[in-house]
Formats: structure tokens, C-alpha cells, sequence
């Protein structure tokens, strides 16, 4: 019988879960043994899944699961250095040069585990099965605008926290707008992704113009002037090799009107990073790092958006995720064997 062992989530600010009652229904009935670890931020109360049959663990005690346990999460591990025995579906970022992942994949291979990263769960056309895209770029858009109300009172943009959901969002936005008679312009790259989607789709609410890019506008390779004339960029897509420098240091120097970055990849210590302005990831406490003072030019980098909006974001998530939990059964196959050869390329070249 596969076990699948959902474990709390250990980093702060993550209230997401990637396995709703209803998917845990759905498991159990398929033959799954499911173990739902407790949780003191999950936004889905334990009791759902105990009333779909789960059985309960004390939070954080994956690390004493029974081997064959396939370990689920969201977001990282704590960085302990303690060898990884167990299968683990999480996002590992580890497959783009970042240091913290090359020290996750060392972890593992020192255990004899395997990392089944959530990024790349692809079917065969290479299109991932499952992702919090939407929302990442909806809420990254939501604080970039927070970042541009800031500096029109001089100030920089204060710290951010989770929503009940979307609308409460939208309330808090309309208000801190009001007092301008004029929206920033963005502009969207990526536009026609999922991430894209949800940057301009949060702009437009609140009457924002923006401009959406996608493949074909930037397919030239740049440079792309255009970015500097409006006040917001979102950053939608994700950094891989021959991706484009959007942001080069020469834009930040040079005029322009841009005056936030909204980078939702976020991405920043991996080589192929589209953004040359700044090399670390910004925090629910600090959203916004300044890196240009006159006039300023702000950027927002929070790794963990969708947890803003952590109700209607791990819905969304675990609906599109749950066909291919039902397929843990046979992981030397689809979209988990292809995972499996993502984690084996990159471990065997740290030979």
C-alpha cells in the first residue's frame, strides 16, 4: 500500500497545503494510507482530513516516518544538513545552480532518498501538471502596487501578511489607492502564462493599464526600452537558459519611469535571473528592497506569494495536483518517473 505522509509546513508565513480534505477523500478511497501531520498555520483545518479517514502525526515528525513513506510538502525543509532518507515531493529549487539546493540535493544523496520536485511535474509535452502560478502573480502584483503607494508618501513599502481571501485583498488595495487620482502602468512578461494571468488580472481590477508581453515580444532578445517607460514590471516567467535580461544594471542608471519590479519568478541566485538589479529574495517583513535611491526603484521579491492568499491558492493548487497523486502508485512512470530523471541528471552530475 503506498503511504503518503503529508507533513506541516515548517517555514514562516506558509499557511498552504497542497492536499485538501476532499483530495485526501479521493486517495483513501483509491487504497492510499494517508498520514496528515498537525499543523498550527495549515488554512485547512485537520479535522477534514481526520474526517476523511486520515490518520494524524505530530507536527514535524516526518523525520521518524516509516521509510517507505512518500513525505509531501510545499516549501522547504529546515536546513539542518541532516541526510534525507525518505522519498520527498516538495519544491527543492535545486536544479538552477542555487547554493541552498545544491546543499538539498547533497542531503539527499548522503540519505539514499529521492526529491521528486513539484516544479518540474510535467506531462509529455513538457507542460507542468500543477502550479501556483495564478496567484503568485496576483498577489505579487498586489504588494508591487503596495510598493508604488508607498513611495508616492515618500516612504518605502511597510510589511505584508496573509488575506482571509481575494476580496479582502481587493478592499485593502482600493484603499490604499484612493488617494491618487492617477494608476501606475505595468507591464506583464509572461503575459500568457498562468502567473502573467494573475499579475494583470489584479492590475486591471484596479484600474491599472497594462501592457502584456509574451514570447513574441521578446523574442528579439533585447534590449527592451519599453520596460523603463512604465512604472510597474512583473516579472511572470521563469528563469532558464537563453532567457533575456529584462532588467540590466545599465536601466536602473539610465532615465526612466519604472519605479517597481515585481519580480514573481524570483529567482535572483540563479545565473539565468532576468533581473541584474539585486541578488536576494525580499520577506513578508521587508517587501520591498530599495536599489536605487534617486528616484527610487524599488523591487519586490517574496518567494512564497500564493501564502498571501493561502485559501483560494491551495484549492486551486491541490485540484490540479490531485490527479497525479492518484498515480503514486506506479512513480517509475509519467509525470513522477520524468521527475525521477530530473532529480537523477542533477545528482549524478554532482558526482
Amino acid at each position: 500500500m503506498t503511504h503518503i505522509w503529508l507533513r506541516a509546513e515548517q517555514r514562516p508565513n506558509e499557511d498552504r497545503a497542497g492536499l485538501t480534505p476532499e483530495g485526501a477523500k479521493a486517495l483513501i478511497d483509491r487504497g492510499f494510507r494517508l498520514t496528515v501531520e498537525d499543523s498550527r498555520t495549515r488554512i485547512l483545518p485537520l479535522q477534514g482530513y481526520v474526517d476523511a479517514g486520515a490518520e494524524v502525526a505530530p507536527e514535524g515528525s516526518w523525520p521518524d516516518a516509516p521509510a517507505d513513506a512518500i513525505i509531501f510538502g510545499l516549501k522547504e525543509l529546515p536546513e539542518d544538513g541532516t541526510p534525507l532518507r525518505h522519498r520527498h515531493i516538495m519544491f527543492g529549487h535545486a536544479y538552477k545552480g542555487q547554493p541552498a539546493g545544491q546543499e538539498l540535493l547533497k542531503r539527499f544523496v548522503a540519505g539514499g532518498g529521492t526529491l521528486y520536485d513539484l516544479e518540474y511535474l510535467v506531462d509529455e509535452t513538457g507542460r507542468r501538471v500543477a502550479a501556483f502560478g495564478y496567484w503568485a502573480g496576483y498577489a505579487g502584483a498586489a504588494v508591487s502596487l503596495m510598493c508604488w503607494a508607498a513611495q508616492q508618501q515618500g516612504t518605502i513599502c511597510p510589511p505584508v501578511g496573509a488575506y482571509p481571501d481575494k476580496e479582502a485583498l481587493l478592499s485593502d488595495l482600493h484603499a490604499r489607492l484612493a488617494p491618487y487620482d492617477t494608476r501606475p502602468r505595468a507591464i506583464v512578461i509572461g503575459a500568457l502564462g498562468r502567473v502573467g494571468r494573475g499579475g494583470a488580472d489584479l492590475c486591471e481590477a484596479l484600474g491599472c493599464a497594462v501592457t502584456k508581453w509574451d514570447m513574441a515580444e521578446t523574442a528579439h532578445g533585447g534590449p527592451f526600452p519599453e520596460i523603463a517607460e512604465h512604472e510597474i514590471f512583473l516579472n511572470s516567467i521563469l528563469a532558464m537558459p537563453g532567457t533575456p535580461v529584462f532588467v540590466p544594471v545599465g536601466m536602473a542608471d539610465g532615465p526612466r519611469r519604472l519605479s517597481v519590479i515585481g519580480d514573481v519568478a524570483c529567482d535572483p541566485t540563479s545565473d539565468f535571473s532576468p533581473v541584474k538589479v539585486y541578488d536576494r529574495t525580499t520577506t513578508w517583513a521587508e517587501p520591498a528592497l530599495r536599489v536605487r535611491e534617486s528616484p527610487p526603484l524599488d523591487v519586490m521579491a517574496i518567494d512564497n506569494l500564493p501564502s498571501m492568499l493561502p485559501k483560494e491558492s491551495s484549492e486551486d493548487y491541490a485540484a490540479q495536483l490531485l490527479p497525479s497523486l492518484l498515480r503514486l502508485d506506479a512513480l517509475d512512470s509519467g509525470v513522477w518517473g520524468r521527475a525521477k530523471a530530473q532529480y537523477d541528471t542533477h545528482t549524478e552530475a554532482m558526482a
